[in-house]
């Protein structure tokens, strides 16, 4: 026992003391920090306004646009938007979308611009020369007949890479010559808003209490589980693979097999290394939990992140204990696949099988978070080599019955005894095989030796 400690924490302290595994480790979540807070402090930074100029020969849409690009019409649009992703939107969260809306209502300078009795080519001519000698920044140049078929809006911009400022300014031109158009036709704006509204659809899930549950967050939070998981299970089984054929190149294992046993050696090699994985992944979830913290507080995604399903410490302990099941799985897989090679090349062609076994068990997951309660759902989140990461997915979707997890950790865990078993009978005599691939007939005998 004191021997397998002691290469347990051999190979711990060896994986999570490199600098691959620190900067890989900090590196993720700076990076989901970067792409979550930089744009949105990016977005917030306030430029220089847009100085626009408009000719208007009906004097009916300025008017109209400006409305729209108030702050009242622009938070009002965020909110409408927001309520596609949560039913319910927070004062906070209301207060931020009037801070946004704010923003974008300041990144317009209506400049005043006489076009009576001018022809158009001389209208268009000086506002032109205006751009280029910088007193403004842009101009539209709206037609006399805005109900033509052939109606043409000309906008000239000096600032054509502003997307974020020329979308709101467009959306607004659109929704102010639509309003034109309806009181031109003597409709009211209301009453056809009021009746082309769509429908004030309330879904949510319900849970085995019967109680309403929000669900509009569920895919994105189901990804981020099964992506996390399948990309440490990935990483780390190649880790071991490289460990074991790294061991066979340099012909370490003779001293090491005089001082242990060879079970106890891929074991500790096994231990070590998932409690290293398992360390990163605590350090991720903890960073994700604390960033979801952050993004609900200050950013424009609050409304999306308050739709994230709530994440309770039992199914925390749920998702490392499915963590731990699919790193002893494909773990043993590639300690075998190590012990049957004599490089990392040919490690790393005999690697695809397993790789696509975890890509079967994501692309699962999607099935299993659209309907929890199927019976495809089931028997993906018991089956070896699919559990890992699809009963974390269903977890998160809908809480199965107690005895569907107890009996998913019971298979997989026989599998893993089982592959075990197979890899410690391949791994004994094929880390002391030096010079050529074992074949199929020489693994089935080694697995046949007493």
């Amino acid at each position: 026992m004191t021997k397998f400690l002691a290469i347990v924490k051999h190979e711990y302290k060896k994986v999570v003391l490199k600098w691959s595994f620190l900067i890989g480790t900090m590196l993720l979540p700076l990076l989901a920090v970067g792409f979550a807070v930089v744009p949105a402090l990016i977005f917030s930074i306030k430029g220089e306004p847009t100085r626009i100029a408009i000719v208007d020969p009906t004097g009916n849409i300025t008017p109209r646009l400006r409305e729209n690009l108030s702050t009242e019409r622009l938070a009002e649009r965020r909110r409408e938007a927001a309520r596609d992703a949560v039913t319910n939107i927070s004062t906070d969260q209301n207060e931020q979308l009037n801070r946004t809306a704010e923003q974008f209502q300041e990144a317009f300078i209506f400049t005043e611009f006489d076009s009576t009795g001018r022809a158009a080519e001389s209208v268009r001519s000086e506002l032109t020369s205006m751009i280029i000698r910088g007193e403004i920044d842009a101009f539209l140049i709206i037609p006399t007949d805005i109900e033509a078929s052939d109606a043409r809006f000309e906008f000239r911009s000096r600032r054509a890479g502003d997307i974020v400022t020329n979308d709101s300014f467009r959306n607004a031109l659109n929704r102010a010559v639509r309003s034109q158009r309806l009181a031109n036709a003597d409709i009211s704006e209301e009453r056809l808003a009021q009746l082309s509204g769509n429908v004030n659809f309330d879904a949510k899930g319900i849970d085995d209490r019967g109680e309403d549950k929000d669900t509009s967050g569920l895919m994105i939070a189901s990804l981020i589980i099964g992506l996390m998981i399948y990309v440490t299970l990935a990483i780390y089984g190649q880790a071991i693979l490289g460990a074991v054929v790294e061991e066979k190149e340099t012909r370490i294992a003779e001293i090491l097999f005089s001082s242990a046993r060879p079970f106890e050696l891929m074991m500790g090699k096994l231990v070590g290394v998932g409690m290293a994985g398992l360390t990163q992944l605590g350090i991720w979830v903890l960073t994700a939990a604390v960033l979801i913290s952050f993004l609900a507080f200050q950013s424009d995604l609050a409304p999306l992140v308050a739709s994230v399903p709530p994440i309770t410490p039992l199914m925390i302990v749920y998702f490392l204990i499915f963590f731990l099941v699919g790193f002893f799985t494909y773990a043993a897989i590639f300690a075998l696949i190590g012990s049957m090679v004599t490089s990392v090349q040919e490690g790393g062609q005999f690697a695809f099988p397993p790789i696509m076994l975890l890509l079967v068990g994501f692309y699962l997951s999607f099935a299993v978070m659209r309907d929890p309660n199927s019976s495809l759902s089931f028997w993906a989140s018991i089956a070896p080599f699919f559990s890992p990461i699809t009963m974390p997915v269903r977890i998160l979707a809908e809480m199965p019955p107690f005895w569907h997890i107890l009996l998913a950790v019971a298979v997989n865990s026989i599998a893993i005894a089982g592959l075990v078993w197979l890899t410690s009978r391949v791994y004994r005599v094929g880390m002391l095989m030096y010079g050529k691939r074992a074949t199929l007939p020489e693994v089935l005998k080694w697995i046949r030796q007493v």
